[in-house]
């Protein structure tokens, strides 16, 4: 048995040829930047959020979900800064006029535009033509609201989901009748327009936040922040079963944190691309509810009965893309292997995020007493589970090799031995060993 290591060509095909993830509008050329999730891609990415959501609502005692519009008021985006500075260092390529993200190309994670353009002396685009000196590219998309195109009526797709977290913290803070410390946290759209999408899912212009926003006493900063850092960590290894070994952490120097932040640390995947960042842990301060106050003039304080003080909380933030985490646990669980002299490619998803928990199949379809059994086998199981295919497509060991690509753990055979003791052949994924167990004692 032996395995390569995994190229982003290997996700890509896999993910097309099996349903994961397809090109959006692709019968018309598709759009850079826009991809949609196949019928496997969405029952995965469906689980991938469900966990997040269990570990970090369900399970918890004083972190509250939301699901805010993706256009708000456009007020929400000056008091944030993203108006003014939502920006991205970008250069022009001045024979063809593409555009492209300055600090790529210089390969550095500054934004500075002093540093970049010394970085940038003498280089040439990837077409080889000189390149425009950088500067900075607003990326929200925008929109108008209303029947006038005009200046009144402007409005933007939003860039990020934490704007509307801030907006309704009062809300939250009051229906929920909530203490500090408590959180907000939130499944939605947001929208960049990326000057250079690529590498597949990994940089796109339509994308999908998981992320939290957690309020504190301003003395409780340090402890919550690991407190997050902590959870990201144990979420991606233990909830998702991605290798330790494929993770790391970044800490970010003082030119890649966004202004307002007094700490910031990303875990980086080893994304087929190199080591990127995955997940976001951030101290944003007090400075989203200090703009929001002043812009608004809404009293958004909070004052702490035991203390006797009054003070804006500070934010810890725990923010990962959805599509990111799916590129990331694709590529942790891609394996190319050789079992004895016969090729495979499997997925070895941790079973609880498969698309499937099992695949049921007769030996033959052409045998009715084998179907009928097969079938009565599926329909117990899609009961207790839900989610179970049936495949009765080519000999068995197409079967088998096309249930490995997609993750499920176990393929449940029904043949003519199963007709006289009530007896299936179950075939696991990982070691393709298989047994004899009766159909009453199947279990995931």
């Amino acid at each position: 048995m032996e395995e390569k290591t995994v190229r982003m060509e290997d996700i890509i095909s896999l993910a097309k040829r099996r349903g994961f993830v397809f090109q959006a509008s692709e019968i018309y050329g598709g759009l850079a930047g826009f991809w949609d999730y196949g019928p496997l891609g969405v029952e995965l990415v469906n689980k991938l959020k469900a966990e997040w959501w269990k570990a970090v609502v369900t399970e918890s005692d004083n972190i509250f979900g939301v699901d805010g519009a993706i256009i708000q008021n456009p007020k929400l985006w000056e008091a944030s800064g993203h108006v003014a500075g939502f920006t991205d260092p970008m250069v022009e390529d001045v024979v063809t006029h593409k555009r492209y993200r300055a600090d790529h190309l210089a390969g550095t994670d500054s934004t500075d535009l002093g540093e970049l353009k010394e970085l940038l002396k003498g280089k040439k685009s990837p077409d080889g033509n000189d390149l425009s000196e950088p500067r900075y590219f607003n990326m929200m998309m925008q929109t108008w609201v209303g029947a006038v195109q005009d200046d009144s009526a402007v409005a933007y797709l939003r860039p990020e989901t934490a704007g509307s977290i801030f907006t309704n913290y009062e809300n939250v803070r009051e229906t929920m009748r909530a203490k500090l410390p408590f959180g907000i946290a939130q499944i939605g759209k947001a929208f960049r327009n990326e000057i250079s999408p690529r590498d597949f899912i990994f940089r796109v212009r339509e994308l999908e936040q998981m992320e939290i926003q957690y309020f504190i006493r301003p003395q409780s900063q340090d402890a919550a922040y690991e407190q997050w850092r902590e959870f990201a960590w144990d979420f991606l290894t233990t909830r998702l079963g991605i290798a330790p070994e494929n993770l790391k952490w970044h800490e970010h120097e003082e030119n890649e944190r966004a202004h307002y932040a007094a700490a910031a640390h990303d875990i980086y995947f080893k994304f087929p691309q190199g080591f990127k960042e995955l997940w976001g842990t951030h101290n944003r301060t007090d400075f989203d509810l200090s703009s929001h106050q002043k812009t608004s003039g809404k009293d958004l304080s909070y004052f702490d009965d035991a203390a006797k003080e009054r003070f804006i909380p500070y934010v810890i933030e725990s923010s990962v893309g959805v599509g990111r985490m799916l590129l990331a646990v694709l590529a942790d669980a891609y394996r190319e292997e050789e079992i004895n002299g016969d090729k495979r490619v499997v997925l070895k998803l941790k079973p609880e995020l498969a698309p499937y928990r099992f695949a049921v199949s007769p030996l033959l379809k052409n045998k009715p007493e084998l179907v009928e059994k097969a079938r009565g086998v599926y329909l117990m199981l899609k009961k207790q589970y839900g989610n179970v295919t049936w495949d009765d497509n080519g000999n068995i060991g197409k079967r088998y090799r096309r249930q490995d690509e997609i993750g499920t753990p176990n393929c449940v055979v029904i043949d003519f031995q199963t007709l006289e003791d009530d007896t299936v052949t179950v075939r696991d994924r990982d070691s393709t060993e298989q047994k004899r167990v009766a159909i009453k004692n199947i279990s995931a």
